[in-house]
């Protein structure tokens, strides 16, 4: 089976499939959906109280619940394989383990991309519909930036979920892991390790989303330190999909 065939597989695999499916529109309608919600409610009450301070910033708030779907859609596209012993029948089919694993990961990452940069730009074009005289536009400062590195984050959380989920075989597994590390332990850390926290994935990824650095890290970098965890995650996941068995 060619390249471009499997690849179009791994694109029906997630198309069919309600989890993974689901779960990545939920990555474009739950960060559409708060955005505007908080920002048609509060959101110039809080630009009010906060003086300004870092309006891009707050523009993507919503996507701390965008991100946990993208986590679960790469853990869902992926521990589809390792139930029933579907992974023995896709091995039967595409033989070469590395090209079944490669074109899978490249079509998860490709997907989070599309739809997270998507994502960001409808919601910061729709919430600062509501921001008033605190609107800012893609031609202030960062904005565009933001955007594309908003997509970029949403899609390196989504391999980081599938590179973790090939170790462990399970969403669930990764879930449990992922989900409380990003909502609860980051921001524990992060008060009590000073810089270091800077270096989590979620906390190095974000800064693309500021106007002003926050921390030891810049934009781009922050997004490099994401993008070394998701590899890492990547090659671990290469390293069980080739040594254990299906």
């Amino acid at each position: 089976m060619s390249t471009t065939a499997v690849l179009h597989s791994e694109w029906i695999k997630i198309r069919s499939l309600r989890g993974s499916f689901g779960s990545l529109v939920s990555v474009f309608a739950a960060t559409v959906a708060i955005t505007l919600l908080v920002t048609a409610t509060i959101g110039q009450d809080e630009a009010r109280a906060d003086g300004g301070d870092d309006l891009l910033f707050f523009a993507f708030y919503a996507l701390n619940f965008g991100q946990i779907a993208a986590i679960a859609f790469g853990a869902t596209a992926v521990s589809c394989e390792f139930l029933n012993g579907a992974l023995r029948v896709s091995l039967t089919a595409v033989p070469d383990r590395n090209r079944l694993y490669l074109s899978k990961l490249a079509v998860i990452g490709a997907s989070a991309f599309a739809v997270g940069t998507l994502t960001t730009f409808t919601a910061f074009l729709a919430g600062q519909a509501f921001m008033g005289s605190y609107a800012l536009g893609l031609g202030d400062t960062g904005a565009v930036r933001a955007c594309l590195g908003g997509g970029v984050y949403l899609a390196l959380m989504a391999l980081l979920a599938a590179g973790l989920t090939s170790v462990l075989r399970s969403a669930v597994a990764v879930l449990s892991i992922l989900v409380p590390f990003i909502l609860i332990v980051s921001f524990v850390v992060g008060d009590v390790a000073g810089n270091a926290a800077d270096f989590l994935p979620d906390r190095a990824g974000q800064q693309v989303l500021r106007e002003h650095t926050a921390g030891s890290l810049g934009p781009w970098t922050g997004l490099a330190v994401s993008a070394l965890w998701a590899a890492a995650a990547v090659l671990a996941g290469w390293w069980a999909v080739r040594r254990r068995d299906a």
